[in-house]
């Protein structure tokens, strides 16, 4: 079973050692319809919880200066609670650009949700101010 194994991994990885003329000689790979709408659609999610992260993160991630009330509170529960949002809001942030970049790279169209920020920004402290303007 070890030599089996062993094979298997060796096989599955022999493509990404192809020299550069070979890869070169490749013709792009293109998306079809279908793929590029199930990445648009990952892109889009992606990008929705980077929204909801992002708010959270204004009122309870990494921010300068003084801690809030929520923060301090969090901080009792969790030692590394701020620190934990703040990371997991980069993280979405990152899997949405990668997507978006992706599908950029193939020739198709990457997904921008901002047409879409029609409510005002929160006007609590740290929120923020992403959208539109707030209503007078």
């Amino acid at each position: 079973m070890k030599g089996v194994g062993l094979t298997g991994i060796a096989l599955s990885g022999g493509p990404l050692f192809a020299s550069d003329a070979e890869a070169q000689n490749q013709p792009p790979r293109t998306l079809t319809t279908g793929d590029a709408a199930i990445l648009r659609f990952l892109a889009t999610t992606e990008l929705l919880e980077t929204d909801l992260w992002q708010q959270y993160a204004e009122l309870g991630g990494i921010t300068s200066g003084k801690l809030n009330p929520y923060q301090k509170a969090f901080q009792r529960l969790d030692g590394d609670g701020i620190q934990y949002i703040t990371s997991n809001t980069l993280d979405e942030l990152s899997h949405a650009q990668f997507l978006n970049d992706h599908l950029v790279s193939k020739g198709a169209e990457p997904v921008d949700l901002d047409g879409f920020r029609t409510l005002p920004s929160s006007q609590a402290t740290g929120a923020q101010q992403i959208g539109s303007s707030p209503i007078l």
